[in-house]
């Protein structure tokens, strides 16, 4: 059996597509590092419907992630759209069964970061980015965010910060990332996954 690759867990949950494509944008960053490989995993919606109701695998998109994913990936990002300044409950509700690999410490050291797409251009993108980035910090990982050494933060128009990748879609019809944007995203993946070796060693 050949041995596998390393991998950026690229973990997300996206309601209308915005996030989705973020997480793919990341994918192609990581994809330019060469010995590790981006993985892409999704959270199924919350609801109160206390019945299951929803397949074990989506329809379409990236497959929903199970523990074992986050616990054997080499480096994490984390997607959401904006609620409220927070990550959206079904990424909350999936870190949230994480304890047990706290408490074995099954992501220290290892680098992570945050992403998010907001219908607004001040819609609480880095006050989500920063909440989000509270439980890595309990898990231990290790912060990478986006230096100013990168072009596309000094000029973008839409979103981007240096606390991580960010895309504004728009109130109205939903606007498509920018170049911007996309730049963004794949620097935050080649640096995520540069650090991922790094640290592994």
């Amino acid at each position: 059996m050949a041995e596998q690759l390393p991998y950026i867990l690229i973990l997300f949950y996206s309601r209308n597509g915005q996030t989705a494509e973020l997480a793919s944008q990341i994918g192609r960053g990581v994809a330019r590092v060469n010995g590790i490989e981006a993985r892409l995993r999704s959270v199924p919606p919350v609801s109160p419907d206390t019945d299951a109701s929803l397949p074990l695998v989506p329809d379409s998109g990236a497959p929903y992630a199970r523990k074992s994913d986050l616990a054997h990936c080499a480096g994490l990002a984390i997607g959401s759209p904006t609620r409220f300044g927070n990550m959206a409950a079904p990424l909350k509700y999936f870190l949230d069964t994480t304890g047990d690999l706290w408490l074995s410490g099954a992501l220290e050291g290892k680098p992570a970061g945050a992403f998010t797409s907001t219908g607004s251009l001040h819609g609480g993108q880095e006050a989500t980015l920063m909440t989000m980035m509270v439980p890595l910090l309990h898990h231990g990982m290790v912060i990478c965010g986006l230096p100013y050494s990168e072009k596309s933060l000094n000029e973008t128009e839409t979103g981007g910060t240096p606390y991580g990748p960010t895309h504004w879609s728009g109130t109205g019809e939903k606007q498509p990332l920018s170049n911007h944007e996309k730049a963004l995203c794949q620097a935050f993946g080649e640096r995520l996954a540069r650090l991922a070796l790094k640290l592994a060693v």
